[in-house]
C-alpha cells in the first residue's frame, strides 16, 4: 500500500519532532523483561507463564516420546 505525498510529509514531521523521541526514550527505560529477575534469566518464572498461557488456551500437551539418539550430528 502506497502513502500519499501528504501523508508522507506528516510522518516526515513527526520524526523529526523532539517530543515523540523524548517519548520513545520514556518507554525504553521503562521496558522491562518479566523473565528476568536481578540481570539473570529465571526459567521458573517462564515455566509458570507458558503453564498458564497453555491453561487458558486450552492447550492439550502431545504425549512423551523418547527421542531415538542413535546418529546425532550438531
Amino acid at each position: 500500500m502506497k502513502i500519499s505525498k501528504k501523508e508522507n510529509k506528516e510522518l516526515l514531521e513527526i520524526s523529526r519532532s523532539g517530543n515523540l523521541k523524548n517519548d520513545m526514550n520514556i518507554i525504553a527505560e521503562q521496558r522491562h523483561n518479566p523473565f528476568f529477575k536481578n540481570g539473570k534469566a529465571h526459567a521458573d518464572a517462564y515455566i509458570e507463564f507458558v503453564t498458564q498461557y497453555n491453561d487458558f488456551i486450552n492447550h492439550q500437551p502431545k504425549p512423551f516420546r523418547r527421542m531415538i539418539d542413535n546418529d546425532m550430528k550438531l
